[in-house]
């Protein structure tokens, strides 16, 4: 459920931010605001958030900008994908930041700007930061509702002052746990399988890790840069350039296949006691079913095989063949029956 747009997709890779070119935008914390105006946020946030929750996408899709009621699908999919899994939940406004745009200058080519909004928390050192591309001139704000179900979840907001209302610019709804365990728990058990030699456990562990506590792409704060940090730190040898389709991980099998990796996360989409390893590897054509099925069954022995580690910390992998012009070919075996 990522909700991409042309007007604040976040272009930034991880969360290390560059700092500003210029002074930064103007940032409002909720204990810096006036009551009437952090209730009157508060109350807009929780009503999009109960809006959400019961799919009521006629009413949600009214208190949208212009921009994105023209085109709802991306939002309609989300909500579409997440209000069944907030069925009976509660809702608790946990953040609320304001976000002052309205001095932003357009390009001379008439592009809107990058801005960078710096929060200081509580008169200390601690910052939360967004850096939003491409943002058009406003006044803004971004809100987090934690809902409190079986599952826990956060609903984050990106929102825009059209007069006396705040209306929906941005939704980036979140699972807060995978397995059963947040993101604290799997931060340290990170730490404790780094201190066991166990790098890809703790790597893949760490990334599920910020998976987990990052609101938005577009967010930052000195505890997700210490996070980052250490996911940096962490990361095997193998991957000290990333992963991706220019820098893919390459693995043989015993026959001498190459794999190309180009991507390697943790996946809950199973619900089990454990997450998956979920790994994209890239071919020139998928085949009939019952050699795309072979092709991704010797990918995950190729896996296994470099990274034995991997059996002990995830319930099973996931093989997702990307060839041009098709959707991926997925299969998913538990560790026991990977040979």
């Amino acid at each position: 459920m990522h909700l991409h747009n042309a007007l604040f997709a976040a272009a930034i890779t991880g969360l290390l931010l560059a700092p500003p070119t210029r002074a930064a935008e103007v940032c409002t914390t909720q204990s810096q605001m006036q009551p009437a105006e952090r209730n009157a946020l508060a109350a807009a946030t929780a009503a999009l958030a109960a809006r959400i929750q019961a799919n009521d996408q006629t009413t949600l899709r009214a208190a949208t900008i212009p921009e994105f009621q023209k085109d709802f699908s991306g939002i309609a999919d989300a909500v579409n994908s997440t209000a069944p899994l907030l069925k009976g939940a509660t809702a608790q406004v946990e953040q609320l930041y304001i976000l002052d745009a309205s001095t932003l200058q357009r390009t001379p080519a008439g592009a809107d700007p990058d801005a960078q909004f710096n929060c200081a928390l509580n008169k200390s050192q601690a910052e939360a930061d967004f850096a939003i591309p491409q943002l058009p001139p406003g006044r803004y704000a971004f809100a987090m509702v934690r809902m409190d179900s079986p599952a826990p979840w956060r609903l984050s907001f990106l929102l825009r002052s059209a007069g006396s209302q705040w209306q929906l610019a941005g939704l980036y709804p979140k699972p807060l746990t995978a397995a059963g365990h947040d993101g604290l728990w799997y931060w340290q058990q990170a730490r404790i399988l780094k201190a066991q030699k166990q790098s890809w456990n703790a790597w893949l562990f760490l990334a599920e890790a910020q998976n987990l506590v990052l609101p938005a792409g577009f967010v930052s704060s000195s505890h997700l840069e210490k996070l980052q940090n250490e996911l940096i730190a962490t990361a095997p040898p193998a991957l000290s350039n990333g992963i991706g389709n220019d820098t893919p991980l390459v693995l043989k099998a015993a026959d001498g296949t190459e794999f190309r990796f180009t991507s390697l996360t943790a996946d809950d989409s199973l619900r089990k006691d454990k997450l998956d390893v979920a790994a994209h590897i890239k071919v020139d054509s998928l085949g009939d079913a019952t050699i795309a099925r072979k092709r991704n069954l010797d990918a995950m022995a190729a896996i296994l095989t470099a990274h034995p580690e991997l059996r002990s910390a995830f319930h099973g992998v996931w093989i997702f063949a990307d060839a041009p012009n098709t959707s991926p070919y997925a299969t998913e075996q538990a560790m026991a029956d990977i040979h």
